[in-house]
């Protein structure tokens, strides 16, 4: 087989302009148009989920005139990066095949994990379940009847043991999805790699983080904005100074766009987030090519195909311009907008769930074509329960299939040129910025959190969009068209039982037997003294969780100090 070929070499390519619209073509488009004009159209919504109104056809002239090739695509691993953040892509290396893997107790999961990753999995990524999401130990009474339901439990340095037993941390790539304790369990993850001989500088993985879009989508807070971005900031400048592999934030569209938002506003508002967090390193002092190339994000591919495409090519290209226009960045890992791609929860139905994993391979191929560096495809069951092993595995396998048998990553940006793909992704970037100058109308990011702005602008979004699943100008297969009886759609799902509470809850009690609590005592007072005052937190947590303070000790240490808060009602 031939690595070669003719044409493979640009620089052996004869060189041609762009498509230039003749008179020929223009009087083609006029006699095409008139003939279009008198054929009868089927019954559809021809717009994007975003609403956007696409054109039968694209043509050159519906592409953004003011910018030449290379200011607006650039080539694969140069700015401004709309091709991809890579100059080789996928021929030189596979995106992370991360599948998002947690419930029960800290050893069901690990058990999880060997199995993932005994399939071909090449990165973990943590789901906690919601007392740990919400800095609650498992035996909390709010707790009581959600352990280990829609993820793992953990409460202390003794199941962050438990859950990665047997995997090594300087060989693996761990992705944890945890918000308001980020910093609790980031303080976990690298005591255990203490313990397993691992030093901070070998370890590698992403903490989502992403305080943000807490308030805006996910409601996932435990303390007010500014001291929540306190610690953001602490975790940035540790990991920048301490955990050079690790990315201690991943800002998330995700979440965004599953409270019901557009791809515009996904792309908008997770990027504003971005910026946010770049402008309190700088004010912390940090120099912005010393912190911004750990900065990732983390991005929903929903069933638009080439909405989501344009959207991912979009945010690397804006994302490209103000680091290095507005923020000064110069290296060219501060320009690189790198991400991970999740298919979109909700679109999946409890109706039909088969149709799940062709719902999924699609949203994964999207992710694929607009260059996503690590991606987890959802399980036909999740919108019951979560995954058993054998949906997990074929959704494991759907990535797979796309990257070894479709041949859609030996190309590089594959759809780059289509005059469709194109146009959509000089929309996304002028939606993007015109939200921007919006949020800047607002007083900032922090203050239109404080308003209630994007969750209103998040709610009319979701709002219209059902009105259009509603009255069926939008077909959701199974849902509200081609619906079959609910007996033929069932499949088995995975329970937790009972026990499994009781278990973590059991071990959680005997850790406070057999640790020393003045040792306890004596490491959340420092907490609270770092948290009171300007020093950065990850030392006083780590020495908590070392000596085995749990969880829910530490976020109500921290809650005496920063408070609670209440957000705006908008609706």
């Amino acid at each position: 087989m031939s690595n070669g070929g003719a044409g493979e070499n640009p620089a052996e390519t004869p060189a041609r302009g762009p498509l230039k619209e003749s008179g020929d073509l223009r009087a083609a488009v006029e006699q095409w148009r008139a003939d279009a004009q008198a054929a009868s159209l089927r019954d559809a919504c021809f717009s994007t989920l975003g609403g956007e109104e696409l054109p039968q056809i694209c043509l050159p002239a519906d592409l953004d005139a003011a910018g030449d090739y290379l200011d607006q695509l650039g080539l694969p691993g140069q700015f401004p990066f709309t091709r991809g953040p890579y100059a080789s892509m996928y021929r030189g290396r596979l995106w992370t095949m991360r599948q998002f893997a947690g419930f029960g107790t800290a050893r069901d999961t690990n058990e999880r994990y060997k199995y993932l990753l005994d399939h071909g999995q090449t990165g973990l990524s943590v789901a906690f379940d919601m007392p740990t999401l919400m800095g609650l130990d498992s035996d909390h009474a709010r707790s009581e009847g959600e352990v280990g339901r829609c993820g793992v439990a953990v409460s202390s340095l003794a199941d962050m043991e438990v859950l990665f037993d047997g995997i090594p941390l300087d060989r693996v790539s761990t992705s944890m999805t945890i918000n308001g304790p980020a910093v609790i369990i980031l303080a976990f993850y690298l005591a255990v790699a203490e313990k397993q001989g691992v030093s901070f500088d070998k370890v590698s993985g992403t903490l989502q983080n992403d305080i943000l879009k807490e308030y805006q989508a996910q409601k996932e807070y435990l303390f007010p904005p500014l001291p929540s971005m306190r610690l953001v900031t602490d975790s940035i400048e540790y990991c920048t100074r301490h955990v050079p592999r690790w990315h201690p934030v991943s800002i998330s569209g995700y979440h965004i766009r599953e409270a019901g938002s557009t791809a515009a506003q996904e792309l908008a508002f997770t990027l504003a987030n971005g910026f946010c967090y770049v402008e309190d390193c700088l004010r912390r002092g940090l120099d912005v090519d010393a912190f911004a190339p750990r900065l990732s994000f983390f991005f929903n591919s929903h069933s638009d195909f080439f909405e989501e495409i344009a959207k991912f090519r979009a945010a690397r290209r804006i994302w490209a311009r103000h680091m290095r226009d507005r923020y000064g960045a110069k290296a060219t890992r501060s320009l690189t907008l790198r991400f991970h791609t999740q298919t979109a929860g909700c679109s999946l139905t409890a109706q039909q769930p088969l149709n799940n994993v062709v719902r999924v391979a699609i949203q994964a191929l999207a992710g694929v074509m607009g260059g996503t560096q690590s991606l987890h495809t959802n399980s036909l069951d999740e919108t019951l329960a979560l995954p058993t092993e054998e949906s997990a595995k074929t959704a494991l396998r759907t990535q797979q299939v796309i990257a070894e048998e479709t041949g859609v990553a030996n190309v590089i940006d594959p759809l780059g040129g289509s005059w469709l793909v194109e146009s959509l992704t000089d929309r996304m970037e002028a939606l993007a910025e015109d939200y921007f100058l919006r949020i800047e109308e607002q007083g900032g990011v922090i203050e239109a959190i404080e308003k209630g702005w994007f969750q209103q602008e998040i709610g009319d979004a979701s709002y219209r969009l059902q009105r259009e699943y509603e009255s069926q100008e939008r077909i959701v297969v199974g849902v509200n068209r081609y619906v079959e009886s609910e007996e033929e759609g069932k499949v088995d799902i995975l329970r937790i039982s009972q026990e499994t509470e009781d278990f973590q809850n059991a071990s959680l009690a005997a850790l406070r037997t057999r640790r020393d609590e003045r040792l306890v005592k004596a490491a959340l007072d420092k907490v609270r003294a770092a948290a009171g005052g300007d020093e950065n937190v990850m030392p006083s947590l780590l020495d908590a969780v070392r000596v085995y303070a749990t969880l829910g000790e530490i976020t109500e240490t921290l809650s005496g100090v920063f408070g609670d808060w209440q957000e705006a009602n908008v609706f």
